[in-house]
């Protein structure tokens, strides 16, 4: 410790400010600083926010197959590349999935927390989208919101739009001793 901050800490019940010295003793005590995730894109009110959410989009494509929805829908592709943040005209959907059968388009949305009614509107934009640019003659859209939690207002949102489902993910981690 520097003289300076042994001279700021005065004794037993001595209020002191050591604030000039926080440098010093983060380096004491190993402080890391967390990491600043900053985003460039001022559509994106919350970069941490935005980042998980992305890999929470990332983890639910390379484990689609072992998913509810991976039973009876694949991920829909277009020149070999997966549906991932396809490009509509209201901005990008997070997964377009096509059923085994090919009778039905879904359009699934992720939220990393708690949706809000407004992610019903979203999510209509984005099917409206599919039903009319992409979708051919006979097939139906659907959509899918996943999020950890709901609310009233989502519950009654959906309430009225049977073509949209709701699905609340759990994440889950486990270690077992291997012998």
């Amino acid at each position: 410790m520097s003289e300076s901050l042994r001279n700021s800490c005065g004794s037993i019940g001595t209020v002191s400010n050591i604030t000039s010295h926080t440098p010093e003793l983060e380096k004491l005590i190993g402080a890391v600083a967390p990491p600043v995730i900053t985003s460039t894109d001022a559509t994106v009110e919350n970069p941490s926010a935005f980042a998980l959410e992305a890999h929470l989009e990332d983890f639910r494509v390379l484990n689609w197959a072992q998913t509810e929805l991976g039973r009876d829908y694949d991920i829909y592709e277009e020149d070999g590349e997966k549906a991932q943040q396809y490009q509509t005209d209201t901005g990008p959907l997070d997964i377009l999935a096509v059923s085994k059968d090919g009778k039905r388009l879904l359009v699934v949305e992720l939220k990393k927390g708690r949706a809000s009614d407004a992610v019903v509107g979203q999510t209509l934009r984005y099917m409206s989208y599919v039903q009319e640019e992409l979708a051919d003659e006979g097939q139906t859209v659907h959509g899918a919101i996943i999020a950890l939690e709901d609310d009233a207002r989502i519950r009654r949102a959906l309430s009225m739009t049977p073509n949209i489902t709701f699905y609340r993910y759990r994440v889950s981690f486990s270690l077992i001793a291997a012998g």
